[in-house]
């Protein structure tokens, strides 16, 4: 399973942060190839210059093109070209491209002492597409039409942030045309919001395509995503087959004085969906055509396709390898007999073969072994740690003592969930790799393989979950809170909706470190907070954590510019160049 979802109360948010994630994963991503080997991969290092037709070749079409509806997070996927948030992130690669940076405001918000109000302002000069100057009336409008039950889909942080967010029903059923009164415009560039709690990380948040600005006398609710009004710089031409084929042309009205993340370096963007990802690769190897200024934001390379690869040097020059925050692992569930003993999740813990596992998902090129929840990543907090120290085979004597200690000196028989799809963290190949590994410490596993559907309903149902399975978690922002307490915090366990806290821990000291960090705006000191945790939280061995995926992505031979950040570990199409 694979899931990303922040710091918020439960119930709401989690369907579509499932969802979210699980289209990432599959897609993989890439990140740290920077302008300088794409330059050289593009024409002789030649520099970037404007003109010429990008396209995007994608196995998932970009439905419900409309920032209401979509969930992404200040990445370089298509919307960012139409849609200009309140903060984005820093448009560079690896690690330095997680940082949060002004968008449309002039900093990335100014907070209260306890960080319950933020208070941001605009840019001068702003205009959408038709030349209507951009207001805090329009960002606050855009926000609003989020709540609106048929725009559901969207990011769910502000219906449990704002005041007042957990009843509204958005502008339609508001016949007062009172609004959100959490959100308050006193000028057409001032925006404040008050919160029900403190937020330090409220600046990732403002990355959402929920602060996009919509002017409401061009919204056409559920019709919107047709022609939504573009504030970045392209417009949407056409969009066809619900988001399968979409045409972007320059935005006349967007500039570069005022935006200085995003380049637009192509004249056109066509963006083709629904393609197979052998095809895609296969189109952006060959770059015949129009796919030799080809990319793809959602198709990554397999361990097959790499090793046809690995022995062509110019194809070589023109793959991307980077990092998505997220994290593969065997969760528990201590409700369920064995596994109330935390001695018998230690020996599973020893247990483990990750290079096994590893291999499983593709192999090293493809995955890092994971010994800690968070991210290998420092901006999440991730600080290097292993509480059931069993080297990269396993340690299955040390299993077998704990498991004697337990009471189970002559084996034991447990079963594993998975699901039967191919979706490389749940896959029935990564629960074999753990079947073989349990098995030589005298654990006899039963694999469970469901299909997806099924699979999320009953690892992510209360009432039937199940005592082991496997799970994926990745960010919705890269920072330790989105990834630590939607599944660890006991005031986030949902009984009748989708569940993810898998261990049901309530544990009110971690309740309250969370609360604790929450209220940090310095997100470097968060970070350690957030690290800190994590080592305490897996010493209860309420998870084995397996891997955190490793992406590998083609693009085109004269594509140039590729910035890829680990943000979201996806091709920033907002930098690259065709000429």
């Amino acid at each position: 399973m694979a899931e990303q979802v922040p710091s918020r109360p439960p119930s709401r948010t989690v369907t579509r942060v499932a969802a979210a994630v699980v289209a990432a994963v599959l897609a993989g991503g890439a990140a740290a190839c920077g302008p300088k080997d794409a330059g050289a991969a593009g024409g002789a290092g030649a520099a970037p210059k404007k003109g010429g037709t990008l396209t995007v070749l994608n196995s998932e079409p970009q439905t419900n093109f409309d920032p209401a509806r979509l969930y992404t997070s200040g990445g370089g996927k298509v919307p960012t070209l139409v849609f200009r948030t309140l903060t984005t992130r820093k448009r560079a690669d690896g690690a330095a491209g997680t940082q949060v940076v002004p968008d449309l405001a002039t900093d990335t918000g100014r907070p209260s002492k306890n960080a319950t109000v933020w208070t941001y302002t605009l840019k001068s000069g702003l205009a959408f597409e038709d030349g209507t100057p951009i207001t805090s009336a329009d960002v606050k409008y855009g926000i609003e039409r989020s709540f609106a039950p048929e725009l559901s889909g969207g990011a769910p942080y502000l219906r449990d942030w704002l005041v007042g967010g957990d009843s509204y029903q958005g502008p339609y059923k508001d016949t007062a045309k009172a609004g959100l009164r959490s959100i308050e415009t006193p000028d057409e560039r001032t925006l404040v919001f008050h919160l029900r709690k403190p937020e330090g990380q409220f600046p990732l948040l403002a990355t959402q395509t929920q602060f996009a600005p919509v002017p409401r006398a061009k919204d056409t609710g559920t019709k919107y995503e047709e022609h939504p009004v573009s504030s970045g710089p392209y417009k949407v031409v056409s969009n066809t087959g619900d988001g399968e084929r979409l045409v972007l042309a320059r935005n006349p009205h967007w500039s570069e004085k005022s935006d200085d993340q995003r380049h637009a370096y192509p004249d056109t963007v066509n963006v083709v969906s629904g393609l197979d990802p052998a095809v895609i690769n296969q189109r952006l190897a060959t770059g015949a055509g129009a796919d030799a200024a080809a990319v793809t934001t959602d198709t990554n390379l397999g361990p097959a396709e790499l090793a046809r690869i690995a022995g062509d040097p110019e194809l070589k020059k023109r793959v991307g390898t980077g990092r998505f925050g997220y994290t593969t692992y065997l969760a528990f569930n201590p409700k369920v007999k064995p596994f109330d003993d935390p001695k018998v999740r230690q020996a599973i813990a020893y247990a483990v073969n990750r290079q096994s596992v590893v291999n499983a998902a593709g192999g090293s090129s493809l995955a890092d072994p994971a010994t800690t929840f968070l991210p290998n990543q420092k901006v999440f907090g991730y600080t290097p740690d292993d509480p059931f120290p069993a080297g990269k085979t396993g340690n299955p004597e040390k299993a077998r003592e704990l498991l004697r200690e337990a009471g189970h000196g002559d084996g034991l028989t447990i079963t594993l969930t998975h699901s039967t799809a191919k979706n490389f963290s749940t896959s029935p190949e990564v629960a074999t790799a753990v079947q073989e590994a349990l098995k030589k410490a005298g654990i006899t596993v039963k694999l469970a393989g469901l299909e997806d559907n099924a699979y999320k309903e009953k690892v992510h149902g209360l009432k039937d979950e199940p005592g082991l399975f496997l799970g994926g978690w990745g960010a919705d922002w890269p920072s330790g809170g989105p990834f630590l307490a939607p599944v660890f915090d006991g005031r986030q366990i949902v009984k009748d909706a989708a569940n993810f806290n898998h261990a049901q821990l309530d544990d009110p000291a971690v309740n309250h470190e969370i609360d604790a960090i929450n209220q940090l705006t310095d997100l470097t000191a968060a970070a350690e907070r957030w690290g800190a945790l994590d080592r305490t939280i897996g010493r209860r061995a309420l998870s084995v954590p397996l891997f955190h995926p490793v992406y590998k992505r083609l693009y085109g031979k004269d594509v140039k510019n590729v910035v890829i950040s680990d943000w979201d570990g996806v091709l920033d199409i907002s930098q690259v160049a065709v000429k």
